[in-house]
């Protein structure tokens, strides 16, 4: 903007045509160049008269005469806004992500210590890189729904016209609602793929907080979707297949929209979509929100890249609404099932886009290219379908949501509010009836045993349903007879009335209850049906132990199925043979005088079944807790030296009593009453003699082993080796020379 103080001298030597003449401002002689160059101030009236000239830059229209390099398809693109950025965007490292930088950090120094000593450290690099990957595919591979909802609103994550971009040869965006408006957060055009034309609509995020401000963060307004129901009646119109991208955390829900009708023009585009008569495929290629995202997504094929989501509220919102802390949005993810996976098994989304690991931010271009040969499957596939199949296709896709099963028993919490149904009088079964199909029952469990097949749990199951409505029937007409009916009516209808608002139970409601109970009991003897009832509830106890023993058993072939399986592998086999083979080699016949290597690969093959074993647990819907020894079992070796240096002062002592005067002399006493003995045949006193001193010498020696420290330290001894061997879970430390076993199985105790 120039800015230039007045002077009359600029006006010489200018001809009367170039002169601009005004007799309403009162200046004359000025030349309309100085004009467009000064900026004046004239002073009439005490009034001042201000004139600016503003540059302004070239608008380019239609297009540019120069395009920019980097923009493929051609410079009808450059009718888009969207350019390339021209600074590189800021690397972003989520929470879970931070374990990696720590090796990227590594990698870079190593590199850098490179090139500062001119050193060879490829060897190093390569083994971090490896390391980096590896970790990078383990933690990419098992991602918590939370950490992929943080992966869909990563900030360098791919926008829609990014991937337009990316796989369009050319692609003109389209404007306006025709009402005035052009949402910036939905982007709508026409582009062709290998050939074909398509109608491209989309939700379009920022890539930076500038253009996070002007795309509102993709939340569209009402503007918005009624700019992407114009381009839906126009494909219609056209004939073209209808492309969209979701990627938004829901419709903008200030004043403003809901005052322009932000659920209508949701609602309308719904009712719309279910009418074109034109393939429809959504793709979310980050968050899909709520209706906001539902409103592009009535589709007969709905995609979704591997760590994207969809939900009806964000994890975050309804961890405040059902947990009252937003903290608790990572159990929210998880009970939502919000993911890709999780929503193919509900059949909501029909097919995965995968994504590169780091995910589609690491590899932009890659996962352009994978939504471009989903689109072409995908659209080859509906194509070929008439207009009739393919409303109807994407109608039942919806109906479908969902689904219900007739005949399956309600939840007894659900049946509160139901009404009752009409008592209905059920036969009940005599005495001698359920003696013979108890005794029926029995035989089966028992020929089930015997041919180690799998008990008859459905009979079990049906005649413990029968014994519960028999036993329930027999109980209310007792309760009937004794004339308590009423009083129970009137109890369960309070009780009702304090679950319904959720309040505390009254103590005299308890006392109520109490009494009733006391009373019931006190009296059922003396019903005239107490004898019948007695025995069906007998018979209900057996069956149930029955049942309950019979599951066991059940539980017990599949866990000895699952052991003799791991066993047989021809993996486990092989180890345990080369085992057996250096055990047996070594001659040793305890766990303690093994070679630690040997030691080592026996408890190494040992976790390695545990883990197996644990895994085979897991999938039988078992709960397994491992209990760690607080031992290691190669400790008791340290018990070995004990007992030896125990052993040799044993040994030491004895020869010094040995050697000692008194022992001799009770010795060669001893030797000769022998001789005197032998002279004297069957001399009974000598042989009393020989007897006692015998006897002396042992009392002797024990007396002085006891007398020393010898016994303290033995009990020590013994204390610890037990201690040891108790907190090492009951192992004894001795391994068995011969390995082989007939048939491998794992004992169970169940309750």
């Amino acid at each position: 903007m120039a800015s230039i103080s007045y002077c009359p001298a600029a006006c010489d030597g200018t001809s009367d045509s170039d002169l601009l003449r005004s007799s309403s401002s009162g200046v004359t002689g000025i030349p309309l160049k100085t004009l467009g160059k000064v900026r004046f101030v004239v002073k009439r009236r005490d009034v001042i008269v201000a004139a600016k000239m503003r540059k302004m830059k070239k608008h380019e229209y239609p297009w540019p005469a120069d395009p920019h390099p980097n923009v493929k398809g051609g410079v009808l693109t450059h009718l888009s806004h969207f350019k390339p950025l021209k600074e590189k965007q800021n690397p972003v490292t989520l929470d879970f992500e931070k374990p990696l930088v720590d090796l990227q950090k590594k990698i870079v120094d190593v590199r850098k210590m490179a090139n500062e000593t001119g050193l060879d450290f490829s060897d190093q690099i390569i083994s971090l890189e490896n390391k980096y990957q590896q970790a990078l595919k383990e933690l990419y591979l098992h991602l918590t729904p939370i950490q992929r909802v943080n992966i869909a609103r990563h900030p360098n994550r791919p926008t829609f016209l990014d991937h337009v971009f990316n796989i369009t040869d050319k692609f003109v965006e389209l404007h306006g609602d025709r009402a005035g408006y052009d949402d910036p957060a939905i982007v709508t055009g026409i582009g062709t793929i290998d050939g074909r034309r398509y109608m491209f609509i989309g939700q379009q995020k920022g890539r930076n907080t500038k253009e996070n401000i002007q795309r509102n963060f993709g939340m569209p307004t009402p503007h918005g979707y009624r700019k992407a129901l114009r381009m839906m009646y126009y494909a219609d119109h056209h004939g073209f297949p209808i492309v969209t991208f979701i990627d938004t955390p829901g419709a903008y829900a200030d004043l403003k929209s809901e005052e322009l009708g932000q659920g209508e023009a949701i609602a309308h585009n719904l009712r719309t979509m279910f009418g074109l008569k034109v393939p429809i495929v959504s793709i979310v290629i980050g968050e899909g929100g709520s209706g906001g995202a539902l409103a592009i997504g009535c589709a007969n094929k709905l995609l979704m890249l591997e760590n994207a989501v969809f939900y009806v509220a964000s994890p975050e919102a309804c961890a405040a609404i059902l947990w009252k802390s937003a903290k608790a949005s990572p159990k929210a993810a998880e009970k939502l099932r919000i993911t890709a996976p999780e929503l193919c098994k509900l059949q909501i989304c029909d097919g995965i886009i995968p994504e590169p690991l780091g995910g589609a931010h690491a590899g932009a271009t890659w996962t352009s290219q994978q939504i471009k040969a989903a689109i072409n499957e995908t659209m080859d596939e509906l194509t070929v379908i008439d207009t009739e199949e393919l409303l109807k296709h994407r109608m039942h896709k919806f109906r479908k949501l969902g689904g219900f099963q007739e005949g399956v028993p309600i939840d007894p919490k659900k049946k509160v509010n139901m009404k009752k149904k009409e008592e209905q009088t059920v036969p009940r079964s005599s005495k001698a009836e359920l003696e013979g199909e108890i005794e029926k029952l029995k035989q089966q469990i028992l020929k089930a045993k015997e041919s180690s097949t799998k008990p008859p749990e459905v009979a079990l199951k049906n005649m413990i349903e029968k014994l519960e409505e028999e036993a329930y029937h027999e109980y209310s007409e007792a309760i009937r007879a004794m004339g308590l009916k009423d009083r129970l009516e009137m109890l369960r209808e309070e009780v009702s009335k304090v679950n319904s608002k959720d309040r505390l139970m009254n103590p005299v409601l308890m006392d109520k209850i109490e009494k009733l109970k006391h009373e019931l009991n006190q009296s059922l003897s003396a019903a005239p049906n107490y004898t019948i009832l007695k025995y069906k509830l007998d018979m209900l106890k057996e069956v149930s132990t029955a049942k309950s023993l019979s599951k066991a058993a059940t539980m017990k072939q599949e866990v000895n199925k699952k052991f003799r399986e791991i066993m047989g592998r021809p993996e486990i086999k092989e180890k345990l043979e080369a085992l057996e083979a250096e055990v047996q080699s070594s001659g040793s016949s305890s766990f303690i005088d093994l070679d630690e290597g040997v030691q080592d690969k026996i408890l190494k093959l040992k976790s390695e079944i545990e883990l197996e074993m644990i895994s085979a647990l897991e999938s039988l819907s078992l709960e397994v807790e491992v209990v760690k020894s607080n031992a290691n079992p190669t400790s008791l070796s340290v018990f070995k030296n004990k007992v030896d240096n125990l052993n040799e002062e044993i040994i030491k002592t004895i020869e010094e009593f040995v050697n000692s005067s008194e022992l001799k002399n009770m010795v060669e006493l001893l030797k000769l009453e022998k001789a005197k003995a032998e002279a004297e045949a069957e001399d009974i006193e000598s042989g009393s003699k020989i007897e006692a001193l015998q006897q002396q010498i042992k009392q002797r020696i024990s007396e002085a082993i006891s007398s020393s420290e010898l016994k303290g330290k033995h009990q020590e001894l013994k204390a610890e080796i037990s201690e040891a061997i108790q907190s090492s879970g009951g192992a004894n430390g001795s391994l068995q020379k011969e390995t082989k076993h007939a048939e491998p199985m794992l004992e169970m105790n169940f309750a």
